[in-house]
């Protein structure tokens, strides 16, 4: 296994050129998209890989679960190992798990409480809530599976006509899109890994911008998305009580939707390009190459380590 064992480890530092480029030089779509899946890869192997070397390391330990061949001098002399390391990725592994399952926990509980909250009203793709405290979400599922777009009557309230328009296609853009299920790979990922953290805040970033772009194109003005963005921000942090509201998705444009100064000078600027991959003489582009082949070497150094410690140990098991 050698040094390909513990590579995939430290690859995930390959992606912050590219988390931090991708908000302002890639499209948002792309930019989801992109950083969502070198994330989710760099998280599997990097967990793959301590669960190798918690193999590796923890075959000799007295009471282990593992064939009693595989701690055969013979086959120790051949997969390096050390104890202590393969009693650290075991600790290492229980807490990622831990963090994981209470993510996946965490996401769960509040999208049943988000449910509840809607407890009696019909079953329509939008729910007005009357709450004077100005809050608005998208919440997946619900009807036929498609979801409901959640909006307060105090949000309301503080918007014209267009405007409303333009939070309701925004939160339904969030809804088809399925942004949902990329920021909870980008959380499972950074939980996984800590080194991947800058790509769990990138694309929180990005999905929200994503569903500006779509909105601006519903409503055909992305001065008046930039507008709602603005004022339903103003609105949603006076420093009001907010306990009382309705748990919202961590996905949610909820009281704090993000670095929405940045959002809404990027609405006052021209529509970016839909381009799927930057030039490569760019400094997105030449980001995106390193973190494409972080990924890619995250996956191969994984696969090798994996490959020769399986046919050791397989080797081992019919020989001894």
């Amino acid at each position: 296994m050698g040094v390909f064992v513990v590579l995939p480890l430290v690859l995930p530092l390959t992606a912050w050129p590219i988390a931090r480029l991708a908000g302002p030089r890639l499209h948002p779509r792309t930019a989801t998209r992109v950083l969502s899946l070198v994330g989710g890869v760099l998280a599997v192997c990097s967990t793959l890989c301590l669960l190798l070397l918690m193999v590796a390391g923890t075959a000799q330990l007295p009471g282990n679960p593992l064939p009693d061949a595989w701690a055969d001098p013979a086959v120790r002399a051949v997969v390096p190992y050390d104890e202590a390391v393969g009693q650290a990725a075991l600790l290492v592994l229980a807490a990622v798990a831990l963090a994981c399952g209470h993510l996946l926990w965490r996401h769960g509980r509040v999208r049943a409480g988000a449910a509840r909250a809607l407890t009696g009203l019909p079953p329509s793709r939008r729910a007005v809530l009357p709450d004077e405290r100005p809050y608005a979400y998208a919440l997946p599922g619900g009807p036929r599976g498609r979801g409901r777009v959640v909006v307060s009557s105090g949000m309301l309230d503080l918007l014209d006509a267009r405007e409303r328009e333009a939070l309701i296609a925004h939160e339904e853009a969030h809804l088809t899109g399925r942004h949902h299920r990329f920021l909870l790979v980008a959380g499972l990922a950074a939980r996984a890994n800590p080194f991947l953290r800058p790509l769990r805040s990138a694309v929180a970033f990005t999905a929200e911008r994503w569903a500006d772009e779509d909105a601006a194109r519903a409503v055909g003005d992305r001065r008046v998305v930039a507008r709602a963005i603005g004022k339903a921000a103003l609105a949603s942090g006076r420093g009001r009580d907010l306990r009382g509201v309705p748990p919202l998705p961590a996905f949610a444009a909820g009281p704090a939707p993000g670095p929405v100064p940045r959002r809404v000078a990027a609405l006052l600027r021209p529509v970016p390009p839909a381009r799927v991959w930057p030039p490569a003489g760019t400094a997105a582009g030449l980001a995106l190459w390193t973190a494409t082949a972080g990924a890619a070497a995250s996956a191969l150094s994984s696969a090798n380590a994996t490959l020769v410690l399986v046919t050791v140990l397989r080797g081992a098991t019919s020989a001894l």
